[in-house]
């Protein structure tokens, strides 16, 4: 059901392409899905030539080898002749996400940033597994203050600390071939003004290596994965473009209840009787709107 559902949004946004003020239209963006059963569905998201998001950690024993299996996999099926994409686009990378608060103290980093990155997984868990609330009552983050120094295992909170330390471990996810990285800073009561000088100083000191790697990283890659993108495309069923004449002309209630009730809806009672609605929302009259309508 979920893939029917992503591949008709897909091909609506770019039967549909939406043009903003400036006259640009939008694209349809590359397609990822987050699945935390990612040693399972490795084979679909390849089969389907989009992005996976994995939860994972290189400093796990074992994870380098299981890592670089599954990418073998992933790549396999886009390289493969049965690869026809969800999207209108290939979008073969895999990212994985972390918990991020930099600083130049190592501790200060901790204080700002473990905490809140605790609740995030505290959350996971609560509504995805194990938890029962009541909707507008329960106090989650009262119940995390609780037992929060009960959590003892802070995966993926490698990317918080000083700079070089964060610098290293993104390096190491490079090296077991992941691509992207997701940082998670706007849980629990982070502060906003911790949130930007951490990525300021993420910009300064950390970001210059990791792209000094990265540039010829992805180059590579996009030329020994490019004509397996042409071929997976070309595979994609299209849908007829949408002609102008299948798309409706939506009326106004005021117009169809009008015409329900063979008189004028307005004169009668109806809901925008009065030109300003009591004084909340100005409402133009119809003759103005008239004056419009023939314009596209």
């Amino acid at each position: 059901m979920w893939q029917e559902g992503v591949e008709q949004a897909a091909n609506i946004m770019m039967m549909c392409r939406i043009r903003d003020t400036n006259g640009n239209s939008s694209q349809c963006r590359p397609v990822t899905l987050c699945q935390n059963r990612y040693r399972t569905r490795i084979h679909c998201f390849g089969w389907r030539a989009h992005g996976a998001t994995a939860f994972c950690e290189p400093r796990v024993t074992g994870w380098e080898r299981w890592s670089l299996g599954l990418r073998d996999e992933y790549y396999e099926m886009i390289n493969s002749d049965e690869c026809v994409p969800i999207g209108h686009s290939v979008n073969a990378n895999i990212a994985t996400l972390n918990g991020m608060m930099v600083h130049e103290s190592a501790e200060e980093a901790m204080r700002r940033g473990i905490e809140g990155f605790k609740f995030f997984g505290y959350s996971l868990a609560h509504y995805a597994v194990c938890g029962a609330h009541r909707p507008g009552r329960t106090k989650l983050w009262r119940r995390f203050q609780a037992i929060k120094d009960d959590i003892k295992d802070t995966a993926d909170s490698g990317s918080i600390g000083r700079p070089q330390i964060v610098c290293d471990h993104l390096i190491s996810y490079a090296h077991v071939c992941i691509d992207q990285m997701i940082f998670i800073q706007q849980c629990g009561v982070n502060k906003r003004e911790h949130i930007c000088e951490a990525r300021e100083l993420f910009a300064d000191e950390v970001m210059p290596a990791l792209k000094e790697r990265q540039n010829e990283r992805v180059r590579r890659k996009q030329e020994e994965l490019e004509p397996y993108k042409e071929a997976a495309l070309a595979r994609k069923p299209l849908m007829p473009a949408l002609r102008e004449t299948d798309i409706p002309n939506i009326e106004a209630m005021d117009i169809v209840l009008g015409r329900r009730t063979c008189k004028d809806y307005a004169s009668a009672g109806g809901t925008f009787e009065y030109p300003t609605r009591a004084g909340a929302i100005p409402i133009v009259s119809r003759e103005t709107c008239a004056k419009a309508a023939s314009i596209d």
